[in-house]
């Protein structure tokens, strides 16, 4: 599974992309789907675990509508919802393309507190390390703002394991949810339709939280 799907990753160029990069056309969500936006030890959470909402997001790290999302938007449904304990988001991975998957395994080799910091980070720089001709080497300059040192930054990428768990993530979520872009929402297991405003967050979130 792992080669089948680096190899698809691989030949997806970041030059030649889409604004909104797509992947092959998904099934509808199947009986699954429930089960899998269920919350795991894996999972990362950003605000209180015991918020009543909780979002779960489908990410590339490489996808500039994400990144749009992770500067412009989010700061505004953290500060209303996130960190008033009435929601909690949850970042998964579904990267588009060989960077986002290396991207994705040093970001997962974090410790937990320096997730979500780490994540902000790439989104706000990307530009500066997806378009660098060494995309590996600004990575690790960047990995080391989250306490990840040379070493432990190659350790990461060699770790199979931690590769297969990130191609998993966009496996499962194109099998069970029918996700096919980025990114992709779920709020209190319902799939979010339309544009990721500010906006718009509010008006689902406020629904959710039966407001």
């Amino acid at each position: 599974m792992r080669e089948i799907w680096l190899a698809a990753l691989v030949s997806v160029s970041l030059t030649g992309a889409p604004a909104l990069a797509q992947a092959p056309v998904a099934p509808a969500p199947g009986p699954g789907a429930g089960k899998l936006l269920t919350l795991t030890p894996d999972d990362r959470i950003l605000g209180n675990k015991d918020a009543p909402v909780t979002i779960v997001e489908y990410a590339s790290l490489t996808c500039p509508h994400c990144a749009h999302f992770s500067t412009a938007v989010l700061p505004e449904v953290k500060k209303k919802w996130i960190d008033t304990g009435k929601a909690k988001l949850v970042m998964r991975d579904y990267p588009l393309d060989e960077p986002a998957l290396r991207a994705a395994e040093v970001a997962r080799c974090a410790p937990a507190d320096k997730f979500y910091p780490m994540i902000d980070t790439l989104f706000a720089d990307q530009q500066q390390w997806v378009l660098n001709k060494d995309y590996k080497a600004a990575l690790a300059r960047m990995a080391l703002l989250a306490g990840i040192g040379k070493p432990q930054f190659d350790q990461c990428l060699a770790n199979k394991a931690g590769e297969d768990k990130v191609l998993q993530s966009r496996l499962s979520a194109t099998q069970q949810l029918g996700v096919n872009s980025t990114p992709t929402f779920f709020i209190n297991g319902a799939k979010f339709e339309g544009e990721p405003t500010v906006e718009g967050f509010d008006a689902a979130l406020g629904r959710a939280a039966g407001s």
